[in-house]
Parts: structure tokens; sequence; C-alpha cells
């Protein structure tokens, strides 16, 4: 990469305060970029190119151009969240083609802290699996266009890794943050109940649903997340000492796990050991009602967001999904008491730890299909084989939050990731743990130029 192009949000933000690049050639840099890969990729739905630029030179007008803290930094937005003058698609034919009026609130945040809003990046269809693609096309993976990029936030996932633009905004129901975030290698936080604002659907997949920071560095993950949460960006305070605890087993049995990602597991408590944090092997039990209740939720939901579309209009493994929502709602399957027990056995397992380190996927990415005409049952299987490890903190309402560890996933060439958990308000601590980890095993932040399929 040239120019600005692969820089960093944080030395974008930093150059364009200072005066030595506008708004508008950053913008430009990046936009040209998304013109030569996008095609190949996918990660867009919409390129607001003409828009974006009139924007990058009204953020250069800005009377406080010099404190803006994402200061003509490109960003994706993820296509289930209203950006004022564009259609909000949501993957589907059946959503309404009018403009949104308004700008949803992180949005909002997004554009007072300087950021350019580049694009709405693509989404499977209700933001419902963990592959995008839908009718608007697929998105692959930048390491390997053979691979999807994961979903729901895959668009986005896809525009950071390829370098189209150094950060962006996602949402997290079941992982759909973190999944794509760790296919692609990218840091991906989900963070805490009521952190920064969440505005999703219905009510969220009864509140398992939030927005969060997609980046390639700690630094820029951190950055992002201070912006969303309506706060002034600063250092996170490093800690040592914390007490860590190494999990590999899946969330449910007979889920088996890739060697590749339990190493990575093990990789990262060497790292932390080495940092001085005390570090140990300790299975968490999943009950074996957990997948139950999240699962409940995530059907629930998209009954209650589908409601009023046209389901002429949605695909078929769509319609599935939404009707057995109705029948989990008409059973009265989502229990309050559902999250409140999980909270508590998560309670007196981190009485013993403050951080949990556990695989990202169980598996690589798997093939960038046109997953969305293809069975309800072979969606979800997939989704359930490749990606068990997320949906226990949506359903808990904890932090979470992946990062790459250095090597391929099993030979494949593709990333790999960990995911690091903490207790409500820990956001800040698995940020300050990612750039301790950062710093003693960099990563590479995007992926190889040119992305090339096989």
């Amino acid at each position: 990469m040239t120019g600005w192009t692969g820089r960093t949000a944080t030395e974008i933000a930093e150059a364009v305060r200072r005066g030595e690049v506008t708004p508008r050639a950053v913008v430009a840099e990046h936009l040209a970029r998304i013109d030569v890969l996008d095609p190949r990729i996918g990660a867009f739905r919409r390129v607001r190119a003409a828009d974006a630029l009139r924007e990058a030179d009204a953020v250069a007008a800005r009377a406080d151009l010099t404190t803006l803290p994402l200061a003509g930094v490109p960003v994706a937005v993820k296509d289930n969240l209203a950006v004022a003058g564009e259609t909000t698609r949501n993957g589907s034919a059946a959503t309404p083609a009018a403009p949104a009026a308004a700008d949803h609130e992180t949005v909002r945040r997004l554009r007072a802290a300087g950021a350019v809003v580049v694009g709405l990046s693509a989404v499977p269809e209700l933001c419902i699996f963990g592959t995008t693609d839908s009718v608007y096309g697929t998105t692959r993976n930048p390491w390997d266009l053979s691979r999807s990029a994961g979903g729901s936030s895959g668009g986005s996932a896809a525009a950071v890794a390829a370098g189209m633009v150094p950060i962006a905004l996602g949402n997290d129901g079941m992982g759909s943050i973190r999944i794509p975030s760790a296919n692609c290698g990218l840091v991906g936080l989900k963070p805490g109940e009521g952190v920064i604002p969440a505005g999703l659907g219905v009510d969220g997949w009864s509140g398992m649903s939030e927005n969060g920071p997609i980046a390639t560095s700690a630094a820029d993950a951190a950055l992002l997340f201070d912006v969303l949460a309506g706060r002034a960006p600063g250092p996170r305070p490093t800690e040592s000492g914390l007490r860590v605890a190494l999990a590999t087993r899946a969330t449910a049995p007979g889920l088996p796990v890739d060697a590749a990602c339990a190493a990575a597991v093990h990789d990262t408590g060497r790292h932390l050991a080495a940092a001085g944090h005390r570090v140990a092997a300790d299975e968490l039990r999943y009950p074996s009602w957990l997948g139950a209740a999240s699962v409940a939720r995530w059907l629930a939901g998209t009954a209650d967001d589908a409601a009023e579309l046209d389901p002429a209009l949605l695909a078929p493994r769509t319609r599935r999904h939404a009707a057995l929502g109705r029948a989990v709602r008409r059973a009265g399957l989502v229990r309050t008491t559902q999250r409140t027990r999980w909270q508590g056995l998560l309670e007196r397992f981190f009485a013993d730890h403050d951080v949990l380190v556990t695989p990202a996927l169980a598996h690589p990415a798997p093939p960038a299909h046109t997953w969305h005409t293809r069975s309800w049952t072979a969606n979800v299987l997939s989704n359930i084989r490749y990606a068990p490890f997320s949906h226990p903190w949506n359903l808990a309402r904890w932090p979470a939050l992946v990062l790459p560890v250095p090597g391929p996933a099993a030979g494949r060439g593709l990333p790999r990731s960990v995911q690091l958990v903490a207790p409500p308000g820990g956001e800040d601590r698995l940020l300050a743990l990612a750039a301790v980890l950062e710093q003693r095993r960099p990563w590479p932040r995007t992926a190889p130029e040119p992305a090339t399929g096989r």
C-alpha cells in the first residue's frame, strides 16, 4: 500500500489535525482502493463516493478540525444502521426503499468526531447468519477469496481487512462483530450492556445485540470504542497480575475444535504469562440449556424484525427462521430467568478469574457460497460448527473481544484468533490486554496485495 490507505485511523486523524493531508485526499485514496478491490471482495452494498467527498470537504472546513478524534477518517457503516439520506436495506429486498431521515446515534457520533462515511457495508438478510451474502451479492474474505468473510458484519470486516477503510462500525447479536473479525484477522469488540447505544431492530434480539468497533489495531479499536461510547479518547490503564483462565472446550458436547484454534489460546496464555499475568487452564462449564436459550432469542428476534416485511420477498431460510421464532414466542421460550441463571454461573467462575481466553472460532471460515440460497438447516449447521464460542456472551451481555494470533489457521493461510472475555465494565481491560498482545506479537494488519482467490 502507498499513501494513506493501509494507515491506521489514529495516524490519519493525527495527520489531518496537523494539516499534513486533507480529508478529501484521504477519502479519495480510499475510494480509489474500493473501486479496484471491492468488485472482487463485495464488502459494500453501497459506496457513497460523491457524498463522501463532499462530506470530507465539510470536515476540512470545521472550526474544530484540530480537536476531532477521527478527523477525516473514512469509515464503513453496517447496512442495518441508519445513515441519513441512504436506504437501510439490512441485506433484504423486503426492507423499505425510503432513505433514512436521520443518522443512527452511533453514526451521528462518528460524524461528530470527524469521520466520513464512505459506504454501507454488506450483511446477510436481517443480519441472521454467520456468513455474508444476500440478493446484493457475496462478501469474500480478503485473505482468501474462496472463503467467507463471516457474518453478519462481514462487509465491515472485509472492508477493513482489505484496507478499503481503516475502521468500521459493526454490531453483534450472536457473534456478528467477533466472527467476521476473527475470520479476517482483526480486532473486534462486542461491548457489554448499555455502553454504546444499541437501537437495533425491535429489541435487539431480547437485548443480545450491541454496536461496536472493528479495526486492524488495538489502538484504533480503543479510539473507535471511545467515540461510540461518547467519551473522550484516552489511554487504557495497564494492569499486572490479572488472573487469566484458558479454556478451549466448545460450548456444547460433540463440537470439535480445530487444533490450530485451540493452540492459539495456549500461545496467548504464554504471552500473557510473560507479561506478568497469572495464567492457568480452567474450562468453563457451559450448561446444557445455554445454546437453546440463545437460539430462542435469535429466532424470536428475527420474527419480530420480519413482522412488517413482505414474506414473499424474504429468502426461504429467513422465512423459516421467522416462522420458528413465532413458534418460540407462542411457547414462551424466551425467559428472563435464562439470562440471570447464566450470569449467576459466570459470576461464580469469575470470582476466581479476571479474564477468560477461548478460541474465537472452532474452525476457519467456510467457503464463500451463496448461503442465502441454501436451506435453513445447512446454514445453521455450518454456523454452529465453526462459530460456537460467541453466543454465550451475548446472552450474558458481557464484553468480549477477538484479536489475531500470528500464524495461519491449520495451514490454510487464513488468520487465526482468540476471544477475551471480562465481567461487565471490562471493555478497557480487554482493550489494554489487546494492546499488550499486539506489542508482544504484532500481526499483519491487512491482507496481502493483491487479494487473490483460488
